[in-house]
């Protein structure tokens, strides 16, 4: 088959699916391995976006593979109302090592808008509390709820109205955004905070503030340590929960296993999904026992919800090689390497306004004569393609290319990347 037929063939293959999903790269994709992704014609492309922070292990790393292939041989599925595969309880077990010990009791789902749902919902049956609080720029799903929670762009919100009522969003310290320096942008956002209990939504019918520690769709920002140790105790407070959605930069992704560790803070529900199986779809709820307690049998589940054990069995695969691979502090350093190269490119092009994040989860900010420079990003992502390299932008003006290689990446790889993107530039 020559390539015009292939590619003919492709093309109206794709009618089949659904417009709703954009697509960076349109040339379908065969095989994975490592940071490295082949089209049907063998073409090969730099994989900086780990499918938004799912691959983090890299593509089909062999002893993730090997496990998912064992278990098929096993046990596909056991629904858990009616059965618990002994690959679900294994996880939690091992999960239970990486989390707070506060947080020892876990439900499990399919997405991240699942895990966010479900923590809405145990905060508001614990406390008897009907509002959420949650912060703009976020992001955190696509179902109804979730949208509600959801600021990071009109365009995932609009044309759905109305949606669930009793959300209220907070300012998010996002210092480039405000033009001071990072302890100012807290406190000023944390005063804003304290104001709206004042003024918008009582703390006696909050049930929850839910924030993500780095800011993912909204254009990888990082929350300072400082403003989150107090947000903990604004919330200890009032008695109001705390839920930190960690879907995307958990698992290692900022150089931590858990990007609000550096904050000394316990949040009160801790969400998880993306990174969790290295690409077989699983999230989880972590939270205390005796709040998790507050749901009787029946008051929350799922279909498919903790019966994967194929799901479990990558899990299990996928923190063994975080772990035993050193993942984390692989993350830190390769990390700064990043973050090093792009600075000292941000020098040559004032264009590129900001370079900021943490471990493997940056992002460069695009701004030209005071305005997002959204089509510039586009130009830059289309050329930075044609030469082998995928790279996502982000951010509420779509302004923001983010840096999302898998934790295996090597200096090596950070720097054909690099220099792709800067030859872009």
């Amino acid at each position: 088959m020559t390539r015009a037929v292939r590619e003919l063939r492709e093309s109206s293959m794709q009618e089949l699916l659904s417009p709703a999903w954009g697509h960076l790269n349109r040339s379908p994709i065969v095989r994975g391995e490592g940071v490295y992704v082949y089209d049907a014609g063998g073409t090969q492309y730099i994989d900086f976006t780990s499918g938004i922070g799912v691959t983090a292990t890299g593509h089909c790393h062999p002893r993730i593979v090997a496990a998912i292939q064992e278990q098929a041989t096993q046990l596909l599925f056991g629904q858990i109302n009616c059965m618990i595969p002994e690959q679900t309880l294994l996880y939690a077990q091992k999960l239970a090592t990486v989390t707070p010990a506060e947080l020892d009791c876990f439900f499990f789902s399919n997405s991240g808008a699942e895990a966010v749902e479900g923590a809405v919902k145990l905060a508001k049956i614990a406390t008897g509390r009907t509002n959420v609080i949650a912060f703009a720029g976020g992001f955190h799903g696509r179902t109804a709820m979730t949208m509600a929670l959801t600021s990071s762009k009109a365009g995932y919100r609009g044309g759905y109205q109305p949606l669930p009522s009793g959300v209220f969003f907070a300012p998010f310290p996002y210092a480039f955004r405000y033009g001071w320096d990072e302890k100012q942008t807290a406190e000023f956002c944390l005063d804003e905070l304290e104001r709206m209990l004042c003024t918008q939504t009582l703390p006696s019918e909050t049930a929850a503030v839910l924030i993500e520690p780095v800011l993912g769709e909204g254009g990888f920002v990082p929350a300072p340590p400082r403003f989150l140790s107090e947000l903990r105790r604004i919330c200890d407070q009032h008695g109001i929960l705390l839920i930190v959605d960690e879907i995307q930069s958990g698992f290692g992704r900022t150089g931590e296993f858990w990007a609000h560790t550096s904050s000394g803070i316990v949040p009160d529900i801790l969400l998880m999904a993306k990174a969790i199986a290295s690409g077989v779809p699983l999230s989880a709820i972590a939270a205390p026992r005796k709040l998790m307690e507050h749901w009787s049998p029946g008051s929350h589940g799922g279909t498919y919800g903790g019966g994967s054990a194929i799901a479990m069995k990558a899990a299990q695969a996928t923190l063994d090689v975080i772990q035993q691979e050193k993942l984390v502090d692989h993350s830190h350093r390769m990390g700064a390497h990043l973050t090093s190269k792009l600075s000292g490119l941000r020098d040559r092009y004032p264009v590129m306004a900001d370079v900021r994040g943490r471990g493997l989860m940056v992002a460069c900010e695009f701004v030209d004569r005071d305005r997002p420079a959204t089509e510039l990003v586009k130009e830059i992502q289309q050329k930075c393609l044609a030469d082998g390299l995928m790279l996502l932008s982000c951010g509420t003006y779509a302004n923001v290319i983010r840096w999302l290689p898998p934790l295996i990446v090597t200096t090596e790889q950070i720097d054909e990347a690099v220099g792709i993107f800067e030859s872009a530039l």
